[in-house]
């Protein structure tokens, strides 16, 4: 009876410290939207082959192999105990040490999960105690627990699954709630924002721009999604909100307008369009096609915002009749144009030039590079269309502040860090590093490289690496196998082998920034920051 209780300790430690690892990934993986978890769990399929296996073999053998001897009997409990003890252990190591951007929140859908999961770990349990005296029995109900102890993150997959009719009562629920919201609120004006990137930026300049006369209400950070869009209008919308500035984003066709059905915006804006999310999409067309659901999905009396400098907008054919505002910097006919662009380390100064109007604007503004001055304009853009005046305009646009990790310059120890962490693609790690070009001293680009973009993944990190080469002095990659193609396009430009540097934790490039620093002022570029489902061990 005292192994029994030990296997179920035992069993509790691997399975609390697991089952914790695999609701953090799939947590990160939007509860397998689209897959996304399965398709993590193949990706990292080699680390299912551990010694837990083990426990399964012996597990099996004892069902057909029984022993007179009580001491040999009890050797094989023993063995799994101890098996389950040391895994368990070094779950709890791996959770201390992983390095966690973003931590498991215990949400109510991840209390629901949790739940699940112990009465799926209960019922054999419960079993197993009242058949303790029927060998075969015994045995089997011990190999369906190891089984699914070492299958942890297929019954968290399943407990998923279990759970999906709860899950759909609970999001009608919110989803009606936020809808009947929005209908109550009848002089409510709604802004959606989308695009591959730029999205965030945008909607923090707009609705600094448009509270200078209105009371406007933006999605928090990033929540950009179906249910972040239905939390913002539950949690955050009251009866003095006059504009909601609702950003979009979308990993397939179809989501954007999936979105624009819940909350109906009147104005749309849409950024720049590029390769971000391609694997998802499956197409830079389908991209391009999911982006623009923004724009059609407008009445005819609402407004949409496009970049006259994005081929991928220009050459677009709409499908519905909405007024269009184009904003630009090397198309001249435009509606909203910069011209004079400055960037230093301080920030960026520009001239607006309005079409029909020979009069020019000065503006400047502490963000940095001038996919920056584009964000801006399609706030100029849309503030001016809402009845704002231009001298405010210009005040709300120099007090923008830097949007947290997109090339958000700050002082780090000894060393002045470009925090651009946030969600890389191929157009703004070029950008980045034409920032980084800017900058006096010594230059180091820290990177793991850029993620989702599908059967290009390869070539556009190559590519990367011979872009990095002509700005950096020091290269650090964080992860060897990921990093292979940068520095397969470091090497290419003939950079020093000697100044490519490679860690496995982003942790370790500030001690050897720090380092450098002590002889030298040095600028490092932090270019994107990968989940945690990207760890390399």
């Amino acid at each position: 009876m005292i192994m029994i209780i030990l296997f179920f300790i035992c069993l509790l430690i691997i399975n609390i410290f697991k089952s914790k690892r695999n609701l953090h990934m799939m947590q990160q993986n939007l509860y397998n939207e689209n897959n996304r978890y399965v398709k993590w769990q193949i990706k990292n399929s080699k680390q299912f082959f551990t010694i837990e296996i083990f426990t399964i073999i012996i597990s099996i053998v004892s069902i057909f192999v029984k022993f007179d001897n009580e001491l040999i009997i009890l050797l094989p409990i023993t063995i799994i105990c101890i098996i389950f003890l040391v895994e368990g252990l070094k779950y709890r190591n791996l959770i201390l040490t992983d390095q966690n951007k973003k931590k498991l929140v215990i949400t109510a859908r991840i209390k629901r999960l949790i739940f699940t999961i112990s009465i799926l770990y209960l019922i054999p349990s419960i079993f197993l105690i009242f058949n303790i005296n029927n060998y075969i029995a015994y045995w089997t109900l011990v190999l369906i627990l190891t089984s699914m102890t070492y299958l942890n993150n297929l019954v968290v997959l399943i407990a998923m699954f279990i759970n999906t009719p709860i899950e759909k009562c609970v999001y009608l629920y919110y989803k009606t709630k936020a809808q009947n919201k929005l209908k109550s609120m009848n002089n409510l004006k709604i802004i959606g924002i989308t695009g591959s990137y730029g999205k965030t930026s945008t909607k923090n300049i707009i609705s600094d721009i448009l509270n200078a006369k209105y009371n406007a209400l933006p999605t928090p950070k990033n929540l950009n999604t179906f249910n972040g869009l239905i939390m913002t209008v539950n949690n955050h919308m009251d009866k003095f909100t006059d504009i909601f500035i609702a950003e979009m984003g979308a990993y397939v066709k179809g989501e954007i307008k999936r979105l624009c059905k819940l909350i109906k915006p009147k104005y749309g804006i849409l950024t720049k369009i590029g390769t971000a999310h391609l694997e998802s999409f499956g197409s830079q067309e389908n991209i391009q096609k999911g982006k623009f659901e923004l724009i059609e999905s407008l009445p005819s009396d609402g407004f949409g915002i496009l970049n006259g400098d994005d081929p991928l907008q220009v050459s677009y054919k709409l499908k519905n009749n909405v007024k269009i505002i184009w904003i630009g910097i090397e198309n001249i006919d435009v509606d909203v144009r910069a011209t004079n662009i400055k960037c230093t380390n301080k920030g960026t100064t520009f001239d607006v030039i309005l079409k029909n109007d020979k009069k020019k604007y000065s503006f400047s503004t502490k963000l940095l590079g001038n996919h920056n001055v584009y964000n801006i304009l399609e706030g100029i853009a849309c503030g001016l269309e809402f009845g704002i005046d231009m001298k405010d305009i210009q005040e709300a646009v120099k007090g923008v502040k830097q949007n947290e990790h997109r090339l958000e310059l700050k002082k780090i120890g000894n060393f002045y860090m470009i925090d651009d962490a946030y969600n890389s693609n191929p157009l703004g790690a070029e950008r980045a590093c034409q920032v980084l070009n800017m900058m006096p001293g010594l230059k180091v680009v820290v990177t793991p490289g850029m993620i989702e973009l599908g059967e290009k993944e390869e070539e556009y990190n190559k590519k990367f690496g011979t872009q990095i080469a002509e700005v950096a002095d020091y290269v650090i990659l964080i992860g060897e196998k990921k990093t292979k193609p940068i520095r397969e396009g470091l090497l290419e430009k003939k950079f020093d082998k000697d100044k490519i540097i490679v860690f496995n934790d982003v942790r370790e490039a500030y001690p050897f920034i720090s380092n450098l620093a002590n002889k030298k002022e040095v600028y490092a570029l932090f270019e994107n920051d990968l989940p945690d489902t990207y760890n390399e061990k």
